[in-house]
């Protein structure tokens, strides 16, 4: 299927083909009729891809700090690959979409297929979106005025949050397709309405519509003219839609009100404000956030958890309804803002005027709809590459192209001579992405294929969490070789099914517990080899915090960090110390996402290994450390750079020029494992007894 995309490194935009994304429990496989480019936004970020280096670190200070806090604990080259990787990666564009329902996911009874629908999705030939974030269209609303919905519900959730009542002066600064649409809503809510921009043609659309305006172009006084049409005693509210660096902006709004008025911030604006344009007239100041309540938030989105009605009168999804209803009998006419339309194959064009000096305003896509169209676009596999590699070497297929398969372990198969056969992701693009970096023979959209491929000898897994279980027990069924990104799963009922697939399957598991193949931790297991008796680690993690909204707080689909991460650490000392755990315990500190613990461990040979995992340090301390204290003699490891002994003859330290841990050496050992049909590299009885710990340890 066709799909836009964009590059973040150079800023073009691409037509591409992409596989059909699969449909995914509580969604909808919409085939696309329409879409709306949304300039404002789609224009920002072209300009942010077309900028240079410095210009984009100027853009997003927050991120600069974080990759020189990075380039201190894991060094420049590390950090220079991450940004590179991540710059890399396309972005597909859009998020007002309009269509016909293809497929419905499991769980999904409000919606059927052949329902004409809206919603956030992309510039796509097909799109699969969360229930939450559609809405039926209804017969009166033609293809072309839905694709605005999307649009005109950001300005609605706007008018929201300013509580305007019947009577009322509001200005709106700002009149492109948000401001446009935010007239006539507070139009219909019987407000007089003042539009500030520089723009004839939109102050004349605005006046066609019942509002004053004025031209600031012409050098007309907004803040005088505001006096005026308020009757000298301030507007009620003003709601800034405009895309700007400037102050200015909130400044004269808070100009513009009377005492106690309210100021919406719906666009892009300068945020310096000044408290004295807001203490002397106790001004309220609010920035909307998006379409309405729901957004952002994964259980409502994600999930399909919808608001109590009695509670959250006006979610995301019912200011899309609220929005169609208002089209539907006339109250919201957005015709007269469409000022182009555009074929998808055409789509250089539509994004050359909107990068352009010339005038543009409702920009619409149109896609074709013909049969032989409708079959391309159920494609869910892609053919990419000639393969370069003999079929008889280990041929993989990987599921799920996220930033860590991308930046780290696709290379690392790479490198090691694997054939990649297949790579699979849920919406495509960044298999797609993953597939024409590397040199992959295919990419899908249909995971299931990966799995029944007689060419795919192995299989790796890099989605998240909660799927591992499920992938890894159908490859072993099917007599692959696994690998699978840790956790290995996130139950225990789960690791008795793996246990019970494996005894039964040719197929091996693997599990990317990389630290254990770092060379720094090799030269410490060789250096404990001539120590007997028990041995003491600390290992100390400084993993950082984040939200608890964030999937992989939650457990049942990320398992909590200790089971989603703390495992790498329990397994690196079931390795160095090289005999079984027999106790554990466990102490927390009080917090919210319960990330920050320590794990005490007790092994059968008489050694203990504490494993502090914290989610409350800074990020410019290093993130793992470990020690080990043996013989009289004690080494340190500081993140992977830095390996120190103390009172080792013959041994003072071994540093690297950039962080090793370990993940080429892991992927090559896998490797060689399924070439030579030899052992597993991790015995899967120290990989189920790792499971087993860190799940108990996780309360599991």
């Amino acid at each position: 299927m066709k799909q836009i995309l964009q590059s973040l490194k150079t800023g073009a935009t691409e037509v591409a083909d992409v596989p059909c994304p699969a449909v995914g429990r509580g969604k909808l496989l919409i085939g696309t009729t329409r879409t709306l480019v949304s300039a404002g936004t789609e224009r920002m970020m072209i300009e942010f891809g077309k900028a240079g280096w410095i210009d984009k670190a100027r853009q997003q200070p927050d991120k600069v700090r974080m990759v020189l806090d990075k380039i201190r604990t894991d060094g420049l080259m590390p950090t220079v690959d991450a940004v590179f990787n991540k710059l890399d990666q396309p972005l597909p564009l859009g998020y007002c979409n309009t269509g016909r329902v293809l497929e419905v996911g499991a769980g999904v009874t409000a919606f059927a297929v052949g329902d004409r629908v809206i919603s956030n999705g992309k510039h796509a030939e097909a799109v699969s979106v969360p229930v939450n974030l559609c809405a039926k269209v209804p017969d009166s609303v033609s293809d072309d005025e839905a694709a605005f919905t999307v649009v005109c519900a950001i300005g609605l959730q706007g008018i929201r949050l300013a509580q305007p009542t019947l009577g009322e002066a509001v200005v709106v600064t700002g009149l492109g397709l948000i401001g446009l649409v935010a007239v006539q809503l507070l139009r219909a809510q019987g407000c007089r309405v003042l539009g500030l921009d520089f723009d004839a043609d939109k102050l004349a659309l605005a006046q066609g519509v019942g509002a004053e305006v004025v031209n600031l172009a012409a050098g007309e006084d907004p803040v005088a003219a505001a006096q005026r049409f308020s009757r000298g005693r301030g507007v009620d509210a003003v709601l800034i839609t405009a895309s700007t660096k400037s102050n200015e902006p909130v400044h004269q709004a808070a100009q513009m009100c009377r005492k106690r008025g309210r100021i919406v911030l719906v666009g892009v604006t300068g945020l310096e404000l000044s408290r004295a344009d807001f203490f002397e007239k106790e001004l309220s100041f609010q920035v909307s956030c998006s379409y309405g309540p729901g957004r952002y938030d994964p259980a409502y989105e994600d999930k399909g958890n919808d608001y109590p009605v009695g509670f959250v009168r006006w979610t995301e999804q019912r200011n899309f309804e609220a929005v169609l209803d208002m089209m539907a009998d006339g109250r919201l006419d957005v015709k007269p803002l469409i000022s182009h339309r555009f074929p998808i194959d055409d789509a250089a064009g539509a994004y050359a005027l909107v990068g352009g000096a010339g005038p543009s305003l409702g920009i619409l896509l149109a896609y074709p709809q013909d049969e032989k169209s409708a079959l391309a676009v159920r494609r869910q596999t892609v053919e990419l590459h000639a393969a370069t590699v003999p079929a008889a070497t280990c041929s993989i297929g990987v599921i799920g192209s996220g930033n860590y398969a991308t930046g780290v372990l696709i290379p690392a198969f790479k490198e090691a001579g694997a054939r990649l056969k297949v790579v699979a992701s849920s919406a495509g693009v960044s298999g797609l992405h993953a597939g024409r970096k590397f040199g992959f023979e295919q990419t899908t959209t249909d995971t299931a294929s990966v799995l029944s491929d007689f060419a795919v000898n192995a299989v790796v897994i890099t989605t998240r969490h909660d799927s591992h279980a499920g992938l890894v027990i159908e490859a072993l069924k099917a007599d692959k070789h696994v690998f699978v990104e840790k956790p290995l799963c996130l139950t225990l009922d789960e690791l008795a099914a793996i246990e019970t697939a494996a005894a039964s399957s040719a197929g091996r598991v693997m599990v990317g517990f990389n630290r254990r193949f770092a060379p720094q931790v090799q030269r410490v297991k060789q250096l404990l080899a001539g120590v007997g008796g028990p041995k003491a680690f600390v290992m100390t993690v400084n993993a950082g915090a984040i939200p608890a909204e964030h999937w992989t707080q939650d457990n049942e689909v990320g398992g909590g960090r200790i089971v989603g991460e703390a495992c790498h650490f329990i397994d690196l000392l079931r390795f160095l110390v090289g005999a079984p755990i027999v106790e554990w315990r466990r102490m927390d500190m009080d917090c919210a996402t319960q990330d920050t613990v320590s794990l005490q461990l007790s092994f059968e040979d008489g050694s203990m290994g504490t494993v502090h995992y914290f989610a409350n340090g800074p990020k410019s301390f290093p993130k793992e450390r470990l020690d080990v204290f043996a013989g009289g003699r004690a080494l340190q490891l500081d993140n992977f750079r830095k390996l120190t002994g103390f009172g080792w003859p013959g041994f003072g330290k071994m540093n690297l020029w950039r962080q090793d841990k370990g993940q080429k050496a892991c992927a090559a050992a896998f490797v060689r494992s399924v070439e030579s049909d030899g052992v597993a590299p991790i015995p899967l009885e120290e990989l189920l007894e790792v499971a087993r710990v860190t799940i108990e340890a996780a309360g599991g």
